[in-house]
Parts: C-alpha cells; sequence; structure tokens
C-alpha cells in the first residue's frame, strides 16, 4: 500500500474508532481550544510525511532508525528552547548512555551519508516538536478529545496530500487487511492515546527517556513475529537503554 494511502485512511480510521468515546467534550470546549490541538496534529502530519518521503528514498533504513529514535532525546531540548523549562540534571547523566544504547541497536552498519538523512532528521526534529506540544495542550484538553482532533488532522492532511500524488496501484489481500487493522487500532488508536495519557501524568524528561525504549519493544516484536535473529550488540544496546533509564530513576530520586 502506498505511504501517502496509508497513512490518511489509517488515521482517519483511528479517529472515528476514539469518536464515540469523546463527541460529548467536543461540544463543550472552545473553538480556540480544539483549533490549537488541530494545530499540534498538522506538526504530526507533516513529520509523517517527512518520514514516509525519507523512507522511499534512502537505501539505509537503520541510520533513519537511529535518527528518528533521537526524536525523543531532542525532545526535552525542544521544550527548553521554546518553553525555558531547563532538563533535570539527572537527564543530562542518562542522556549520553541512551544515546549509546540507541546506536548499538540501530547502527549494526558502518554508517553511511545520504541525502535522505536530512528528511529524518527533519521528521525527528517535527516530531520532538509535537512531543513538547502535545504535553502543553493537554493541561486545559483531556487527552481523549486532544488525539482525536490530532488524529483526524493528520488523516484529513494526509488525504490531501495523497490526492496530488501519483500512487501505485495495489490489491489488498488478507494479509494486508489484517496488519492494517492491527495498525489503525494498536499502533494508531490505542498508541497515541496512551501516549497523551502518559505525558499528561509525568514530566517531559522521563516521558522522553520511556519513550526511548521504542526500539526494543521493535526488536522484540521482530523476533517473535518475524523470527529476526538477535545480534549480540543489539542486546546489549538494549541492556545500555535499560541502564540509562535506571541511571535517570535513582538520580532524579536524590534530587
Amino acid at each position: 500500500m502506498p505511504g501517502d494511502t496509508f497513512l490518511a485512511v489509517r488515521f482517519l480510521l483511528a479517529s472515528v474508532i476514539l469518536f464515540p468515546f469523546c463527541y460529548r467534550q467536543i461540544l463543550q470546549i472552545s473553538l480556540k481550544s480544539i483549533l490549537a490541538v488541530c494545530a499540534v496534529g498538522v506538526i504530526l502530519a507533516l513529520s509523517l510525511q517527512v518520514w514516509v518521503y525519507a523512507v522511499s528514498i534512502t537505501d539505509s533504513l537503520s541510520e533513519g532508525a537511529f535518527i528518528m529514535s533521537l526524536a525523543m532525546i531532542i525532545a526535552p531540548f525542544t521544550s527548553w528552547m521554546i518553553f525555558r523549562q531547563r532538563p533535570q540534571r539527572a537527564f543530562w547523566l542518562a542522556l549520553p548512555i541512551a544515546i549509546i544504547g540507541l546506536a548499538l541497536m540501530t547502527l549494526t552498519n558502518s554508517w553511511q551519508v545520504e541525502p535522505s538523512q536530512w528528511c529524518f532528521l527533519i521528521s525527528s526534529t517535527l516530531l520532538s516538536v509535537h512531543f513538547v506540544f502535545n504535553k502543553r495542550v493537554t493541561v486545559n484538553i483531556s487527552p481523549l478529545l486532544s488525539i482525536f482532533c490530532q488524529l483526524l488532522t493528520v488523516g484529513i492532511v494526509s488525504s490531501v496530500y495523497a490526492m496530488f500524488s501519483k500512487n501505485a496501484q495495489f490489491e489488498l489481500n488478507q494479509n494486508v487487511i489484517m496488519w492494517f487493522i492491527v495498525s489503525v487500532v494498536v499502533a494508531t488508536s490505542i498508541r497515541y492515546l496512551l501516549q497523551t495519557v502518559g505525558q499528561f501524568s509525568v514530566n517531559m524528561e522521563t516521558a522522553a527517556l520511556i519513550m526511548i525504549l521504542e526500539p526494543i519493544w521493535t526488536l522484540v516484536l521482530s523476533m517473535s513475529l518475524l523470527d529476526e535473529v538477535l545480534a549480540a550488540q543489539k542486546l546489549i544496546g538494549a541492556g545500555v537503554i535499560f541502564m540509562s533509564l535506571f541511571v535517570y530513576v535513582k538520580l532524579s530520586r536524590r534530587g
């Protein structure tokens, strides 16, 4: 399935799933708050579109995966630059450990410089901006309503983009439909809702470091579903990432 079409249908259906649970809240909230949340959704849409383009032109996904993983590390710096919220000392100490862990997990081959890496970097930066503003908007609006509006916005923006793109023909079969449903329900509706609820409850640095665990879950799923062989370097990288979280929790409690 072409990336543009996939994003459009995926996010529109995900917002439809959440709509019955928040339609009453839509009638009670101000138009200004709705527009603010939709603006955050536009940032997410732009990040995803740039990411899809980067994936389509790259010959080395491992470097792209590493750059995208940096989005959660960039987020506290983004918050510092925009809202003048300086990260805690524990974050600065855990940060280099986390970067080493991410590098071990994703950079299995030597680094190859490609034009697509700039696109990955732009997408990663936009994703960090979304992460920061997503935390901000949940102060005045419920996480459920917030993520519904954002998913709907991403779906609309992606649909408009797909209308002006020349997508290749594709066929739907049972396997594609099954994984598409999993993507809509689990990887979109539930995933973004849980992320927004989590950001509502914890500070920026804690949320960012927890989100760094995403490559580890990806590795576990690829091993269990795709029979990927576990390389020793990736296992060490996963352990280093867990170590960074342990260091952060220990030092933040002392502070």
